[in-house]
C-alpha cells in the first residue's frame, strides 16, 4: 500500500511539474496539437536573463568636472563612432593651450638661435616633426567632429565625412611613425645629453600636450555607432565623473541580445551555437529564438536579483549570450527566461 502511494505521489508530482514548464514556455497544453509540441520540445537548462542591445550598452559620462555647453544628440538618435555627444565648456582649456603653444614656439626660436651640437640634430629633428605631427592629429581630430556634426545636420554628404575620418587616421600614423623615428635617433652610440634650451622646448611641448589631453577630455565622443538610448546631459548642468551614473548610454539595436545567468548545475549542458527560446513576461503568448553566441570562460556572482543572501566570496552562474534572431519588440533592460534546446546546435 505504501509503495502504491509513493508512485501516486510521484506522478503527481511529474504532471504538476510538466505543466509548470509547459506554462514557463508559454505553451498551452490543451489540444492534441500543442501536446505532441510539448513532447517534441526538450529542454536540459533554463536561466534568467536580462535584454541587451548587440554588444551590450555603452555608458558615456565625463572624466572632468564642469558645466554643459552644449549637447549634439537627442534621445533615440543614431549615432556614428567618434561623433560629438555633448561638450563641457572649454574656454580655460583652449586658453591653456594656446598659452602653452605660444611658450613653445618661444623656446624652439631660441633653441634654434644657439649653436647647438650637431650630434643631437637628428633627434631634435625627429622631435620637432614628432611635434608638428601632434598638432596636425588634433586639427584632423576637430575636423571630423565638425563633419560628423554637419552630416547630421544634412550641410555635407557622407563623402566629405569618410575624407575626414581618412584624413584623421592618417594623421595619426604620421605621429606613430615620427615617435618611431625619434626612439630610433636615441639610441645612437655616445649621443651627448640635452642642453638647456632643447630641455626647455621639450618641457614646454610637454606643457602643450597636458592641455590639449585637458581640452580633448571637454569633448565627449560616441565610443561607437548605435542609438542613443538615455540621455540626462542638459545644457548648463554641472557634471562630474560617476561611472554609476551615465550621461549618455549607446547600443546598437540592429541586433539584441540576452544575457542569460546559467546555474553552476547546468554548465555543462550549454553549449556555443546551442539553439535557445526566450520568454517574456510582456509578451507571454511568444517564444523568440536564438543561439548562444558567446560563454565565459568562468563562474562569478549572479547579478539579475538575488536568491536569498549572499557572501562576497559567493561564486555560482556562469554568463551565456543568446544572439536573438531576427527583429524582435523587446526592450533593452527586460528581464527574460532562457530555454537551452537540448538537441545542441
Amino acid at each position: 500500500m505504501r509503495n502504491l502511494l509513493i508512485i501516486a505521489g510521484t506522478l503527481f508530482l511529474a504532471v504538476l511539474g510538466g505543466l509548470f514548464v509547459g506554462d514557463r514556455m508559454g505553451i498551452s497544453f490543451g489540444s492534441s496539437e500543442e501536446k505532441e509540441e510539448a513532447r517534441k520540445v526538450e529542454w536540459v537548462a533554463s536561466a534568467p536573463g536580462r535584454v541587451e542591445p548587440k554588444g551590450g550598452e555603452v555608458k558615456v559620462g565625463t572624466a572632468i568636472i564642469g558645466r554643459v555647453a552644449e549637447v549634439y544628440i537627442n534621445l533615440n538618435d543614431e549615432v556614428d563612432e567618434g561623433q560629438l555627444l555633448f561638450k563641457i565648456d572649454d574656454a580655460e582649456a583652449r586658453a591653456r593651450l594656446a598659452a602653452a603653444e605660444t611658450e613653445a614656439d618661444v623656446r624652439e626660436k631660441i633653441r634654434d638661435d644657439q649653436n647647438l651640437s650637431s650630434a643631437r640634430k637628428s633627434v631634435r629633428e625627429a622631435e620637432d616633426e614628432v611635434y608638428r605631427a601632434e598638432r596636425g592629429k588634433t586639427g584632423a581630430r576637430i575636423e571630423l567632429d565638425y563633419a560628423l556634426q554637419a552630416r547630421k545636420e544634412s550641410k555635407i554628404s557622407s563623402r566629405r565625412v569618410e575624407d575626414a575620418r581618412r584624413r584623421l587616421k592618417q594623421a595619426i600614423e604620421r605621429v606613430e611613425k615620427a615617435r618611431i623615428k625619434v626612439a630610433r635617433a636615441q639610441t645612437k652610440k655616445d649621443l651627448p645629453a640635452p642642453s638647456r634650451s632643447e630641455a626647455a622646448v621639450s618641457e614646454a611641448r610637454a606643457q602643450v600636450a597636458i592641455a590639449e589631453a585637458l581640452l580633448d577630455k571637454t569633448r565627449v565622443r560616441a565610443p561607437r555607432k548605435g542609438r542613443i538610448l538615455l540621455l540626462r546631459a542638459k545644457e548648463g548642468e554641472m557634471v562630474a565623473p560617476s561611472p554609476g551614473q551615465p550621461l549618455v548610454v549607446v547600443g546598437d539595436m540592429s541586433k539584441m541580445q540576452v544575457k542569460a545567468e546559467v546555474d553552476e548545475a547546468d554548465v555543462s549542458k550549454v553549449a556555443l551555437e546551442q539553439v535557445a527560446y526566450v520568454t517574456s513576461v510582456s509578451f507571454p503568448d511568444r517564444k523568440f529564438k536564438g543561439k548562444v553566441v558567446e560563454i565565459a570562460p568562468s563562474l562569478a556572482s549572479p547579478l539579475i536579483g538575488q536568491r536569498g543572501p549572499r557572501r562576497p566570496t559567493d561564486v555560482e552562474v556562469m554568463e551565456v549570450t543568446i544572439e536573438l534572431d531576427g527583429e524582435v519588440p523587446l526592450m533593452p533592460g527586460m528581464r527574460a527566461d532562457a530555454f537551452f534546446h537540448a538537441g545542441g546546435n
